[in-house]
């Protein structure tokens, strides 16, 4: 294979993972239109359509399926094959992807980056606020962090917390002139901030509990968001009640910025894992910043 046959299959894989040209053209460091040059290029020597394209949309043909998998298992194995060469130097070196929703990516990764930066330079660490729970081998993400009931199947999974708890929240600017709810329905009378995870139409449903039961509850408000932390200011603004974590409220709680709210009727939260494919061989890269993730300086 001469060394442009490989870089073109190799465009031509990373617009069929990120079905989007100025994603993969991003991610390979050239311009759109050169990539969309380099994939014509390669559909016409190989005498085959590999992509469908239209103004909103890329996805694959079928020839264009096939081969992007059969290329998933070669560029694999030459990962691995590069990877074992780190056995050979001092410290790892790579690119390491890392998908996570933001407040999990403001509560763990966060805190060890300085360090982590400083002990490993050689490796490229690529980060994505990411509240989907798309699948990560198909984006392309070495391992992700998640709440464990999104966890995907035949994934090596980690725990990063203990159970946590969800509560409502407010300020005190926003119930000087109302009335704090006594039941989660009253919040029906109230401005909620709401949320919309990455990818879904639908707005996130509170859970409580009731007696032992759980259940959910859809609130109304004016304004929704798709980012936690956005969420978490509004509140503190005095623009609504939201929910958020108790376990990482502590400052907030402490100073009198916000109050919790419904506290009898909070709803245990699942722990946040971080997981990886069980059929890839773990990367050095990936086997020190689990190491950090799980023993922070």
């Amino acid at each position: 294979m001469r060394s442009q046959d490989f870089s073109h299959l190799k465009a031509f894989f990373t617009v069929a993972q990120e079905r989007n040209f100025s994603r993969a053209a991003q991610a390979l460091g050239v311009s759109p239109s050169a990539l969309s040059q380099t994939i014509k290029g390669l559909e016409e020597r190989l005498g085959v359509r590999l992509l469908n394209r239209t103004t909103r949309s890329v996805s694959t043909t079928e020839a264009g399926g096939k081969l992007a998998e059969r290329l998933r298992v070669i560029f694999t194995d030459l990962d691995s094959a590069l990877e074992a060469l780190n056995e050979y130097r001092d410290t790892p070196v790579g690119t390491l992807r890392i998908s996570a929703p933001q407040v999990a990516m403001l509560h763990f990764i966060q805190p060890i980056l300085p360090a982590f930066q400083a002990a490993y330079p050689d490796i490229q660490l690529e980060l994505t606020n990411d509240d989907s729970t798309q699948d990560i081998v198909a984006q392309g993400y070495d391992a992700a962090i998640r709440l464990g009931e999104f966890i995907e199947q035949d994934m090596i999974a980690l725990k990063l917390s203990e159970p946590l708890t969800q509560i409502a929240i407010a300020s005190p600017k926003y119930l000087e002139h109302r009335s704090k709810p006594a039941k989660p329905v009253d919040l029906l009378q109230h401005s909620c901030v709401n949320w919309r995870r990455s990818g879904e139409t639908g707005l996130y449903k509170w859970r409580f509990f009731n007696e032992g039961m759980p259940f959910e509850l859809s609130v109304k408000g004016s304004l929704v968001v798709s980012d936690c932390a956005v969420a978490l200011q509004s509140a503190v603004d005095g623009l609504g009640i939201t929910v958020w974590i108790r376990e990482w409220l502590k400052d907030e709680l402490d100073s009198g910025a916000l109050v919790p709210l419904l506290e009898e009727f909070s709803t245990p939260f699942p722990s946040f894992y971080l997981y990886y494919p069980s059929n890839r061989q773990m990367s050095s890269a990936l086997q020190v910043f689990i190491a950090a993730l799980r023993n922070p300086a």
